[in-house]
């Protein structure tokens, strides 16, 4: 194989030991989903939209489709009884299903309560390290370096609160990592394919990996359709930088037919396919929704016409698979016109402009106890004042702000040296936080921006590496680079310990609560 100018100029590490890699990989998963699994019930009631992803996870489990709740469901599920929660009719969900089955998951083992709905969120919180430890190995090179990675992912406060609230999010940025990962890993093997002599290249069995990640993103949330789209061209792309690299004759068009459609099937097709299996609880009970949706207010507003019923004559002729399908589509359509049109009004306190997430200039209280007087749940405050617990959904400031640095730093990276790893961070970031600036005219908030931290943390230790230097040998340069590289992570870590108290709901007084919260705006 023939190596290009940025994979010479990889790192080189004496530990490469793979056994070693994926022990310190997996210990550090393990010491996070500890973090993220303690404490978990607490705070016990439905934080922020757990009162809707908890509720429509055992509809699920319980009846295959969502239902409408009863009034008061939530003080009657806190309570400790679950008889008589849901309606007849079905509930009118406006996200794909695939993240409400992984919480029906731990609802199914730990029971309806808080720590059971959070549960799964933890496990995939967890497994979100993992993945970002090899993912960042696969792309440096480097051990170190992609531990280091999951590391710094660990302790970052965003990815930890979420890790601990039964919210779609974390399945989303899992999952789209997974994804990322996999079309990073196909690089790699078609190149080695290539160097072996092969022309052809059908069979992409990392991009059919990747369809499926993908897939089940978009069926967590539709935002994922961006990140698919950008990283199937740069996998197109790659293939023909790669024909090139290798010498062979009209590489452009060489990877459009010999790449390009096998790739596009492998992956889009895949995912799509994946997309309308996690459909299928909804599939198999088409037709109560049919009856309770089939001319709403969504439709009637975009112009559109009436679902397909089974009772209209020009049904009769088509098959059930056929006629499910017909109505998930017109569902899509009604669900579409709800988040296009009757969200650009509404206003929520939370909200924030995409222009800030990255800076994180509005964090997201997810629950609060702001008056909790001394003697009192063991508030030990002066007299006078009063202590307080709080959930927040912000980040650890030293690795978002870092990596806002360190990101411009791959932009300039990939455009002047045309480094294909910062290319990674740059189509990461392009298509997880980007798109969202055409959506600013209605609620939307900071948490949204889970799915960029992976390639922020990518960038950072991208910039340690260059920093650091490819040489084994004892340098003033891999010295400074070393310090640091180490400087920074052990910043991280004192950042994290500090933030502790306000992502996990435990008590302060409100002199120790304000000492936390840096700005008026964190409020």
């Amino acid at each position: 194989m023939i190596p290009t100018a940025a994979e010479r100029n990889r790192p080189r590490w004496r530990s490469e030991d793979p056994m070693l890699g994926w022990a310190g990989a997996l210990c550090l998963a393990a010491l996070a989903f500890f973090l993220r699994r303690w404490n978990l019930g607490t705070p016990h009631a439905f934080s922020f939209d757990e009162t809707y992803y908890a509720k429509d996870a055992w509809s699920l489990l319980n009846h295959g489709y969502v239902r409408q709740y009863v009034e008061d469901a939530d003080k009657t599920i806190l309570n400790g009884d679950l008889t008589g929660l849901f309606q007849d009719g079905p509930s009118m969900i406006v996200h794909p299903e695939v993240g409400k089955w992984l919480i029906a998951g731990g609802i199914e083992v730990f029971g309806m309560d808080p720590a059971g709905w959070r549960t799964a969120s933890a496990l995939v919180g967890a497994l979100m390290v993992l993945l970002m430890c090899r993912f960042a190995r696969r792309v440096t090179g480097s051990t170190v370096l992609g531990l280091v990675a999951g590391l710094l992912l660990s302790v970052d406060g965003l990815q930890l609160v979420l890790s601990r609230l039964a919210l779609l999010d974390i399945f989303l940025a899992f999952f789209t990592l997974c994804g990322v990962h996999c079309v990073v890993a196909d690089r790699q093997w078609l190149r080695d394919r290539l160097a072996a002599g092969a022309t052809r290249t059908w069979w992409r069995p990392w991009l059919v990996a990747g369809g499926v990640s993908f897939g089940l993103a978009c069926g967590t949330k539709w935002s994922a359709v961006y990140a698919l789209a950008v990283f199937g061209l740069l996998a197109w792309l790659w293939s023909a930088g790669a024909r090139r690299a290798f010498g062979q004759r009209r590489p452009l068009l060489r990877s459009v037919v010999l790449d390009g459609v096998p790739a596009f099937v492998a992956l889009v097709g895949v995912a799509l396919a994946t997309y309308v299996a996690s459909w299928t609880g909804w599939l198999l009970n088409a037709d109560a929704y049919e009856e309770a949706f089939s001319n709403t207010q969504y439709t009637s507003y975009a112009g559109g016409e009436a679902w397909p019923t089974a009772s209209e004559p020009d049904a009769e002729g088509l098959g059930e698979v056929t006629q499910s399908l017909r109505s998930l589509w017109s569902y899509h359509q009604d669900v579409y016109t709800f988040h296009s049109h009757f969200l650009n009004d509404s206003t929520h306190i939370y909200a924030s402009k995409p222009s800030t997430w990255l800076v994180m200039g509005r964090p997201v209280g997810v629950d609060a106890q702001t008056d909790i007087q001394p003697g009192s749940q063991a508030c030990e405050a002066p007299s006078g004042s009063s202590c307080i617990r709080q959930v927040l959904l912000i980040g650890n400031p030293v690795i978002w702000w870092g990596g806002c640095l360190a990101a411009i730093a791959s932009l300039l990276l990939w455009v002047g040296a045309r480094d294909w790893r910062h290319g990674v961070v740059v189509a990461g970031l392009a298509s997880t936080w980007l798109p969202w600036f055409a959506y600013d005219d209605r609620p939307i908030f900071f948490f949204y921006a889970i799915t960029s931290l992976p390639f922020l943390v990518l960038s950072i230790v991208l910039a340690m590496g260059h920093l650091i230097g490819t040489s084994d040998v004892p340098t003033p340069r891999r010295t400074f680079g070393v310090v640091v590289a180490g400087s920074f992570t052990v910043l991280a870590l004192i950042t994290f310990a500090w933030f502790w108290p306000i992502w996990t709901d435990a008590l302060l007084t409100k002199s120790e609560w304000q000492a936390r919260i840096w700005f008026q705006r964190w409020i």
